[in-house]
């Protein structure tokens, strides 16, 4: 279904995972985001080379199951286990029913994902996710990411992200908006969106990311993909 929810005059004061996004929420990712198809396809890529069997792979804000579907499709391994979580019930609702004809390995949780029991974990996913957790919750949460991977897990991380130098960032602010013209979006549309967003999106330099994780204790953290302003992250424990 297309995206026309911000089309017209919306209540701008909050916005929610609810069955009007989840109804459009494929084709919202996809005109809103650069990369987003790529981003789908590098989870993929990642998913023939580092979960271990007998191990288990958490989607962590699952959402409609893009991500969860990409693993799936690439495994190599048989024994495994995918708990795709999120705190929306009608997300997971739509995630069963798209991933219902690809595997009996997943388990649904619907919870936030700071919550969660992680074990056992050889890959963990935040894929657009971390950016709706408050900032001063996020190390704390990453933290616990760590804890729960097991020696040589992987953390997936995409973001949205920000650019101290302004020239940078009005630059790409601005294309980001020109591709979500292009995508079919009006002038009221990507407003009322950003407006709604701005309330519950918190963005982060590339930086910021690297530095936490890294002071977190992975040993390895490299920026894999980035388009304008959104970039994926491989943290190695």
């Amino acid at each position: 279904m297309r995206d026309e929810i911000y089309k017209n005059k919306v209540d701008i004061s909050k916005f929610t995972f609810d069955q009007k996004v989840v109804d459009v929420f494929d084709d919202m990712v996809l005109r809103s985001v650069p990369g987003y198809r790529q981003m789908i396809e590098f989870i993929g890529f990642f998913a023939r080379v580092y979960p271990k069997s007998n191990m288990n792979i958490y989607d962590l804000g699952c959402s409609t199951g893009a991500s969860t579907s990409a693993v799936i499709s690439n495994l190599k391994i048989k024994n495994f286990r995918i708990y795709a979580v999120d705190n929306s019930v009608e997300m997971i609702k739509q995630a069963k029913k798209n991933l219902e004809s690809l595997s009996r390995n997943i388990e649904f949780v619907i919870a936030n994902i700071e919550d969660i029991n992680i074990e056992n974990a050889s890959l963990i996913i935040l894929n657009l996710t971390l950016q709706f957790i408050p900032l001063e919750s996020r190390y704390k949460f990453l933290e616990k990411i760590f804890d729960s991977l097991e020696p040589d897990g992987v953390l997936f991380l995409s973001e949205k992200i920000h650019f101290e130098d302004n020239s940078m960032q009005n630059l790409l602010e601005n294309l980001h908006i020109r591709f979500k013209e292009e995508n079919g979006y009006s002038q009221t549309e990507i407003y009322n969106k950003r407006k709604v967003l701005e309330k519950v999106l918190t963005t982060e330099t590339i930086e910021n990311h690297i530095s936490r994780l890294e002071n977190i204790g992975f040993k390895k953290v490299s920026v894999v993909f980035q388009c304008l302003n959104f970039a994926s992250f491989i943290a190695h424990k």
